[in-house]
């Protein structure tokens, strides 16, 4: 029997997908404690670590969690548009909105960022049906089995585990998901027997999980068990230990050399004394500001003196090679990571360190972007039992990855829309950062402004009406007993002229 066509019992999926999910769980709790913060001190021997114990407090410089947020904060999806229409469809976004998408989503793609992959699973809501739910499941939890010929799910377990006051895992539950059933178990001693509590015959002919994938790949040999997708963070792993390690190190040397190291010799334990002859502790003395003594060098052969201070450059230095290494590797720009030339860089240059990065971005945008329309699909499927053709042209919109300011946004899109409308309305609008729903209401006002202009409203378009001017207040002719003009309270107007420019004189 061919691979591609296995013939599995319920049991058997389920023996067979945890075996493979169960090899992965140590890789994935290690890269999940290096996007927190929480890894082990690398690059020191054990016997110091023994002997330092807890006195030594690690200095995590968390680079993975910048270089996942980096890319996440520029995958914002904005809507779903189905094969031959011109707008996002309403109705899909909707549910989107239902399901608060717009949050899971980022968590979704901060888990695959992470850990490689994560899932969606749609499924119909018993307190709505006619609104399917939508829900982001953590690969800690979910595990799929691919078909190597169509390269689709062929089968997914879903476990979760309740643990009881001492930590040991009591109950649990399972989902088997099937291309034409659902079952549900549960287990009353964390999970080595399940039993069946429920199953739904749905009949869609695929399964409802879809796998969120960074950067896959065809297929990786040696990669044993098989894993679904690789971690943004995988190459950036030992340079983030070695900048722990040497952050750390940097610590303790200020710790050693934050004040002067003094050495004193020829005194005796009792001559460390305050004004008052009272002994000092060995920190009073080591502290003290200033040392005084009635012994002499020349008579008593003391001497006191201090160590010179540690320069704590070389730790700095050792800091900025790394987060180059880390800046090539990753696409970061150099600023994302701290460090600049002695010459600022210009607003081009700046946009110019981007590059690298925002084409990561997008290449995380048409990836992540396959499988969401893939859960739209799915979407569609639960709400009308059928999947139309438009719906298998499906196409997820996002949040341009590039970051120019607004300004500069807004003027290119101005160009584009005046230069013999090579981008129409909508589409400008669209460039600008506007949703499907946002450009509508615009719309709406726009053909309410044209009709109220043409029923010949203009002052609901364009404010009130100009008034008529007042009419003018008949004065008495002139005489030559009274002035010719008058201004207000009958004061005479006077009239005043320039004094002509004295071009080519001189005045003494």
């Amino acid at each position: 029997m061919a691979l591609s066509s296995l013939d599995l019992s319920p049991a058997q999926w389920i023996t067979r997908i945890t075996r493979q999910h169960d090899a992965q769980l140590p890789h994935l709790e290690l890269l999940d404690a290096y996007y927190e913060g929480e890894q082990p001190l690398s690059y020191m021997h054990p016997e110091l670590l023994r002997r330092l114990d807890n006195r030594v407090r690690q200095v995590v410089i968390n680079w993975p969690e910048l270089v996942v947020d980096s890319l996440d904060e520029r995958l914002d999806i904005t809507g779903f548009r189905l094969g031959g229409e011109q707008a996002a469809d309403r109705e899909l976004w909707q549910i989107w909105q239902a399901n608060r998408l717009g949050l899971h989503s980022e968590q979704a793609h901060i888990d695959a960022l992470v850990l490689g992959r994560s899932f969606a699973i749609v499924g119909t809501n018993e307190k709505r049906p006619s609104m399917p739910l939508v829900t982001v499941e953590s690969p800690f939890d979910v595990h799929v089995d691919i078909d190597p010929r169509t390269r689709e799910v062929r089968a997914a377990l879903k476990r979760q585990y309740a643990e009881d006051g001492d930590g040991d895992l009591s109950e649990a539950w399972a989902t088997l998901y099937l291309p034409d059933e659902t079952i549900w178990y549960s287990s009353d001693n964390g999970g080595a027997v399940w039993e069946e509590t429920d199953r739904d015959e749905h009949g869609m002919g695929v399964v409802p999980v879809v796998p969120l994938i960074n950067r896959p790949r065809i297929r990786r040999r040696r990669s044993s068990p098989p894993r679904l997708g690789r971690s943004e963070l995988a190459s950036v792993l030992p340079l983030s230990d070695a900048a722990n390690k040497v952050a750390t190190d940097m610590m303790v040397s200020a710790e050693f050399h934050a004040m002067p190291r003094r050495y004193a010799l020829g005194f005796d334990k009792d001559d460390f004394v305050d004004a008052q002859g009272r002994a000092l502790t060995p920190w009073e003395a080591v502290a003290g500001v200033l040392w005084a003594s009635s012994k002499s060098p020349k008579e008593d052969g003391v001497a006191v003196g201090q160590f010179p201070e540690a320069d704590l450059s070389n730790f700095h230095n050792t800091l900025n090679a790394l987060a180059r290494l880390v800046a090539s590797i990753s696409g970061l720009p150099p600023h994302f990571l701290g460090y600049a030339t002695e010459n600022p860089a210009s607003a081009e240059g700046i946009r110019s360190s981007e590059a690298r990065h925002i084409k990561r971005a997008e290449r995380r945008q048409r990836s992540f972007g396959d499988s969401w329309n893939q859960v739209a699909q799915r979407i569609v499927h639960v709400r009308d039992g059928r999947v139309p053709d438009e719906a298998l042209r499906v196409e997820t919109q996002w949040v341009d990855a590039a970051t120019p300011t607004f300004a500069a946004q807004a003027d290119g899109v101005v160009k584009l829309y005046s230069a013999d409308k090579l981008l129409p309305r909508r589409a400008s609008r669209r460039a600008l950062g506007y949703s499907d729903a946002q450009i509508r209401d615009m719309e709406a006002e726009d053909q309410e402004a044209y009709a109220r202009v043409a029923g010949g409203d203009l002052a609901a378009e364009y404010g009130p009406k100009p008034t008529d001017p007042p009419e003018p207040v008949p004065t008495e002719p002139a005489t030559d007993d009274a002035p010719r003009q008058r201004g207000q309270a009958g004061r005479p107007l006077r009239v005043q002229f320039r004094e002509p420019a004295l071009a080519g004189r001189s005045i003494a």
